[in-house]
């Protein structure tokens, strides 16, 4: 039973950090409604950056079934593009981001965040909701998200704390744990020297603020 249990539980962290085939979709609407508060508070922040009539040009990290880019495309007038390492995800944000997709406001690629794949200074906001604990290189990955950002460009990055994550047994070996203060360090290596925090959940989840 405690084999078992073990694989189990790696099999379920493993669908979190790349989603595949019909679990892999379920893991996502599961996360979509667990994570709902962090992606109401993105979509908030990054309404209030494009109130000046500007068209923004956005870039979410770790998209998964698309649902954010969804939101974002249907409440703003933003050139959206994201970046997921699950080819199955990829079809299944396509599929829900047609109408985006095909005006040529989305675009939806393949590929890591440690090679982003983007000129510099390409984006005014990015976006990420709970990818971090799966970078292979979270100091480059930071870095990328420095590179191509706009000067004055915001990183809106929604987490867990360590502390909450390693409440589930699923997370061990395969989640990356940080506390606050970790979170605000790996932005300021990568070059962010303004930084903020804003409580999402109490003692549970955070909107870390990175401006370039």
């Amino acid at each position: 039973m405690k084999k078992f249990l073990s694989g189990f539980n790696n099999f379920i962290g493993l669908q979190f950090k790349e989603p595949k085939g019909m679990t892999g979709k379920l893991s996502c609407l599961v996360m979509n409604i667990i994570n709902r508060k962090m992606y109401k508070n993105i979509i908030k922040y990054t309404l209030l950056s494009g109130s000046s009539g500007s068209r923004l040009k956005i870039l979410d990290i770790g998209y998964g079934n698309g649902y954010l880019i969804y939101e974002l495309y249907k409440k703003s007038k933003a050139d959206i593009a994201g970046i997921d390492i699950s080819e199955d995800m990829k079809k299944a944000a396509i599929k829900k981001n047609y109408k985006g997709v095909i005006t040529g406001r989305v675009l939806l690629k393949t590929g890591d965040c440690c090679n982003l794949g983007f000129k510099d200074n390409t984006f005014d906001i990015i976006t990420s909701v709970n990818t971090i604990y799966f970078w292979k290189d979270t100091k480059k990955g930071m870095s990328e998200i420095y590179r191509v950002l706009k000067p004055g460009g915001i990183f809106y990055n929604a987490v867990y704390l360590k502390e909450f994550l390693q409440k589930f047994p699923y997370t061990y070996g395969i989640f990356n744990f940080f506390t606050k203060k970790d979170y605000i360090d790996i932005g300021k290596e990568a070059g962010f020297t303004k930084s903020g925090i804003k409580e999402i959940a109490v003692s549970k989840s955070y909107l870390i603020r990175y401006k370039k």
